[in-house]
């Protein structure tokens, strides 16, 4: 049985020789990322701005994927469809409007029963406010930053400093980045854009220690070797690895974004920016960083003498 190979086993791309390039348009995308976050903002959904809820039973279950697209033909915004309890009972949850709460339960309650008319029983209309207040987002920040501080201790102890600083610099490149293209391009902003970010965090730390433990295992075998000669061979020793995870990855991601329905759509568009983003910066990022950090060459501990590696 013959193994597909993707990229050959012996290649020998200068990546460290293009780092200059390399760093210039990672600082170009983490500023306008930045820019476009400060001066735009997030297109917030649902999950951080509130809403009104609807409850609405069904005389048999409806097809969500019709009823979604006549509520959108409303141009309410965001609207969020589920089952509550029996396939029968349809939660609309429609995001916030201009005005008071009594004025925006009244719109939207007549403009839903004018969509679906007076056969379904509306059982109850109300406000609901965010699911994630300014306590728990202030709450989420500082889980994050002691998560990433975390990381880098554990990087720095498993291997040393300029790796953990070079670990964080990357992943907060990928998360920024992220975050930005949402800016930019003003998609919606919700829980599942942030289970996608740390997916993509998660994600681009692995193919980071990937490089890393390389790039250590090498230090050891290489003693004489220049590091930036040492960091290209790393990096092309393992980019049959990397390529092969992203392009699984993407062919899952890219199913489910043509077939998975527009209620993942944002969620998998994140995904597959992330992936990109996150191969980019293991490599363009992650590994050139500890040549600017000064990496010293015994990182690696004692080995074995610079031709014992075929």
């Amino acid at each position: 049985m013959r193994l597909i190979k993707l990229v050959p086993a012996d290649t020998h791309f200068n990546f460290t020789g293009k780092r200059v390039a390399a760093f210039s348009l990672s600082a170009a995308m983490v500023f306008l990322s930045v820019f476009f976050l400060t001066v735009r903002g997030l297109n917030l959904g649902i999950d951080f701005r509130g809403g009104t809820m609807i409850d609405v039973k069904f005389e048999q279950a409806p097809d969500i994927i019709s009823l979604r697209n006549q509520l959108d033909e409303l141009n309410l915004g965001e609207v969020k469809i589920q089952e509550f309890g029996e396939p029968e009972n349809i939660l609309i949850r429609v995001q916030r409007q201009e005005g008071d709460e009594e004025a925006q339960q009244a719109a939207i309650t007549a403009a839903v029963k004018e969509m679906l008319g007076e056969g379904p029983d509306y059982r109850r209309t109300e406000f609901v406010g965010p699911k994630v207040s300014s306590e728990l987002i202030k709450a989420a920040g500082w889980a994050i930053g002691w998560a990433l501080l975390a990381i880098m201790i554990y990087i720095w102890f498993r291997f040393e400093w300029q790796f953990g600083i070079g670990a964080i610099a990357a992943l907060t490149h990928d998360v920024v980045t992220t975050i930005g293209l949402f800016a930019i391009l003003q998609l919606e902003f919700n829980l599942s854009t942030i289970a996608a970010i740390l997916t993509i965090a998660g994600y681009s730390i692995n193919d980071t220690v990937v490089v890393y433990d390389r790039v250590r295992e090498n230090l050891r075998k290489f003693k004489k070797m220049a590091l930036p000669d040492l960091l290209n061979q790393s990096i092309n020793q393992t980019l049959a690895r990397t390529t092969m995870t992203s392009v699984t990855t993407l062919l899952a991601l890219l199913a489910l974004y043509f077939f998975g329905g527009e209620v993942i759509h944002d969620f998998v568009f994140a995904m597959i920016w992330g992936v990109f983003v996150g191969t980019y910066s293991s490599i363009f990022v992650a590994a050139p960083l500890l040549i600017k950090l000064k990496l010293r060459r015994d990182s690696g501990g004692e080995g074995e003498a610079e031709n014992s590696l075929p």
